[in-house]
């Protein structure tokens, strides 16, 4: 009995190892697939409009699902950050990476700027 407990201590240490590997695997595959957001304090963004799911029934589909651009005022860690406006006004609530997408300047306002 002594012996069959031995045995099955090593096959749960081997099931926990094979579990591990196959976690590390898991975690490749994914890590491969997700594209880092990294802005710099200054970078103009667009917010996403919160909360998500609440739309005016009013618009429709036609409402606009980000809003701005902000300038990113500090980098408060962890994903979280600091947004003004283009006014210079502070936004008391800090907001995550995930809500966050780069800005880049339409056509339209390009040639406004050149204009």
């Amino acid at each position: 009995m002594a012996h069959e407990l031995e045995d099955l201590q090593q096959s749960r240490l081997d099931a926990y190892n094979l579990m591990q590997a196959q976690n590390q695997i898991a975690a490749r595959a994914y890590n491969k697939k997700v594209k880092r957001k990294t802005f710099a304090e200054g970078d103009l963004v667009w917010r996403a409009v919160l909360p998500i799911g609440t739309k005016d029934p009013r618009f429709g589909k036609f409402l606009p699902n980000w809003e701005g651009p902000f300038i990113i005022e500090r980098i408060l860690g962890r994903g979280a950050f600091q947004l003004k406006d283009g006014d210079g006004e502070r936004h008391n609530l800090p907001i995550n990476v995930q809500y966050l997408k780069k800005y880049t300047p339409s056509l339209w306002e390009m040639a406004k700027m050149e204009g």
